[in-house]
């Protein structure tokens, strides 16, 4: 989906429940309550639209990025959490029994806490669940806890405003916004089915094996699948996939990760780099050859346009899907000049390097190697891939007419990524993906 196509499919959504209740003919309250009514229309309507945003549903985010989407999640998310943290004090009107004649509830809000109950509660976990996806790589948790108590905690969550919107609410109690909630309760958990266990079941259907696991560098592995029984996946060079190493499914013991292989390579293997750093990648080197593996992608894209040239600036382990992207344009031949600026910390921790010499041998892409803590005698770059760095690397004419692909650390990405645009390089001839951003 285009980014306009997300952006106003995204607005009829929300802007759905407030249509419905200003064209009700009820009538009107203070401008107070009325803004009461619409900040809390405007939140649970939010709230179920953040399902689909999460449910990595390659037909809203294939046109701008799953990163984006993640993004535009995130920051969605937040502004629900403050409409709803508004709703209730934004009222004028006082919580008291209904005065006689008083139908339509003017003149005085409900004060049956039977009716409210489920509001207060959804109220109170809203900002602590808010909160803990914003800290949970911080938590006490695993990764796959914390996606169960992410997903269940949303759908519980969503339940609890369905029935305080519709027995509560002033507006949602009427047929034609009543149906829609329940339509859009709906599609909350179907997306929630879909990732839990639509899509599990299909990797069934399609599973992976182990057929190498080896160390790259001391904190590096490389490893390949091979697919079991079927074609393989079809992918772009730099794109990723969620990857399940020995694990069911349905267990959600799954992580993001770059293809490093290329799509026409001329094998149907896929190959990732993985660094180790949490619970999961810190036990890779113990996964057995021959393990089953399932996975979910294509995603991702980190890919290339046909810029008259390609440079690409990687940071450690973000140069696996570069590496993807090298590969295929060797395995096509591709005329195009290609640079490398490649970033590590010491030369034990330079991935692919044999592989990279080669290519370099052969006249295919300039390698830069950058050192930031380099040893006696480096006569390569030292420091950090920064403004100067890029300078040296691109002339004006690179620059000017170039495509250009980034992956690493989230401060390098930004630095260079504003060093380009500050030398006149485009938004649109850049690519990164980022998914860290508190």
């Amino acid at each position: 989906m285009k980014p306009i196509g997300l952006f106003l499919g995204y607005l009829a959504v929300v802007a759905a429940p407030l249509a419905l209740a200003w064209a009700s003919g009820t009538p009107a309250r203070g401008f107070r309550d009325e803004v009461a009514s619409g900040l809390g229309l405007l939140a649970f309507a939010m709230i179920l639209a953040e399902f689909v945003l999460s449910g990595r549903f390659r037909s809203v985010s294939g046109g701008i990025g799953l990163d984006a989407t993640i993004r535009f999640h995130q920051l969605m998310a937040r502004a629900a959490l403050a409409a709803a943290l508004l709703h209730p004090f934004a009222y004028g009107a006082p919580y008291a029994p209904a005065i006689a004649g008083d139908i339509t509830r003017q003149h005085t809000l409900t004060a049956d806490f039977s009716l409210l109950a489920t509001g207060v509660v959804a109220f109170l976990l809203l900002p602590t669940f808010v909160l803990g996806a914003i800290v949970h790589r911080h938590l006490p948790y695993t990764y796959e806890a914390w996606r169960w108590m992410h997903g269940l905690g949303a759908l519980l969550i969503a339940g609890l405003l369905l029935h305080h919107s519709v027995y509560a609410g002033r507006y949602s109690g009427q047929p034609a916004l009543m149906g829609l909630w329940v339509a859009l309760v709906a599609v909350a958990g179907a997306s929630l089915a879909v990732v839990y266990i639509v899509k599990p079941l299909a990797q069934l259907r399609r599973p992976w094996r182990v057929t190498e696991i080896n160390a790259e560098t001391p904190s590096q592995w490389r490893v390949r699948i091979a697919p079991d029984g079927h074609d393989g996946l079809r992918y772009r060079a730099g794109q990723f996939v969620w990857l399940n190493l020995g694990h069911s499914p349905f267990s959600l013991a799954e992580h993001p990760f770059s293809i490093s292989s290329a799509p026409n390579g001329g094998s149907p293997e896929l190959e990732f780099l993985i660094k180790e750093l949490g619970d999961f990648t810190s036990r890779i080197g113990s996964v057995p050859v021959g393990a089953r593996a399932y996975l979910d992608g294509p995603h991702g894209t980190l890919t290339l346009d046909r810029g008259v040239g390609v440079g690409l600036i990687a940071g450690g382990v973000g140069i696996a899907p570069l590496m993807g992207i090298l590969r295929d344009l060797h395995a096509r031949d591709d005329p195009r000049p290609v640079t490398l600026i490649y970033g590590n910390r010491t030369t034990e921790k330079i991935a692919y390097r044999q592989e990279l010499d080669r290519l370099a041998a052969a006249g295919h892409v300039t390698v830069l190697h950058v050192l930031s803590e380099p040893p006696p005698r480096w006569d390569g770059a030292t420091g950090l891939v920064d403004a100067a760095l890029l300078r040296q690397a691109f002339d004006p004419a690179a620059l000017a007419t170039w495509d250009f692909v980034i992956c690493g650390p989230p401060p390098m990405m930004t630095g260079v990524q504003h060093a380009l645009m500050a030398r006149g390089v485009t938004s649109d001839r850049i690519r990164c993906e980022r998914f860290q951003y508190d």
